[in-house]
């Protein structure tokens, strides 16, 4: 299995797309405005369905968009990619 960089979350609000990795090893990737908050969230059940069954997650990668439309076409563009591709993503910050 990949090993994947340990991620500082930012403070700041703005628009994301992420990707985390489950407890069982898969990946999910979403957007949020406040990725502290939504890691928070996964972690606690309280996120997305996916994740609930599948704390704690850990936030290995990303990107801050310019803004939310932007964010969420490259949220759709990630969710596209093969499970190589989003570990090659990964690490490459």
């Amino acid at each position: 299995m990949a090993s994947y960089p340990t991620m500082k979350t930012p403070e700041k609000k703005g628009d994301y797309v992420y990707l985390v990795k489950c407890q069982d090893g898969t990946l999910y990737t979403g957007y949020t405005t406040n990725l502290k908050r939504r890691i928070k969230e996964h972690n606690s059940g309280r996120g997305a369905r996916y994740t609930k069954g599948r704390a704690p997650v850990e936030l290995v990668y990303f990107q801050d968009c310019d803004d939310r439309s932007r964010a969420l076409q490259e949220e759709y563009r990630i969710k596209q990619l093969s499970r190589t591709a989003k570990e090659k993503l990964i690490q490459q910050g």
